[in-house]
């Protein structure tokens, strides 16, 4: 249930990612690739960074909600994960280092302690029960 409200969330975010690569291609008629054209470069960075990061948080954020997260932990992991996703957009598509970089330390921080926190609220008693 609480996965569920930040994967809708980012999922939002991701299409709005989309639509700024699509009116890039539209505005400066690239069918394919980037066509050297810096905006639709930086566009295509942040939409595929996105695509690749957002996954495995959401996929980790289920599994600690599945294995019984405290809620209050849940939402700030997701919480965490949106503000690093729009920051290091941010960086990306204003081409702004200092941004990109803060938004995928806080992004790959929240992904790993994640990480960590599956591992602590694993059921291990019912892993290996035979």
């Amino acid at each position: 249930m609480i996965t569920a409200l930040y994967a809708a969330i980012l999922a939002i975010w991701i299409c709005w990612l989309v639509i700024n690569v699509v009116k890039n291609r539209i505005r400066n008629q690239v069918a394919h690739g980037d066509g050297g054209v810096d905006a639709l470069v930086l566009a295509r960075s942040a939409h595929s960074n996105a695509t690749e990061t957002i996954p495995i948080a959401l996929i980790l954020l289920f599994a600690l909600e599945f294995n019984g997260g405290p809620i209050w932990l849940l939402n700030i992991f997701g919480l965490t994960l949106i503000l690093g996703r729009f920051i290091h957009a941010k960086g990306i598509l204003s081409d702004t280092l200092k941004y990109r970089k803060l938004g995928m330390q806080i992004t790959l921080f929240d992904i790993l302690l994640l990480a960590l926190a599956n591992l602590v609220f694993l059921p291990f008693d019912k892993l290996f029960n035979f």
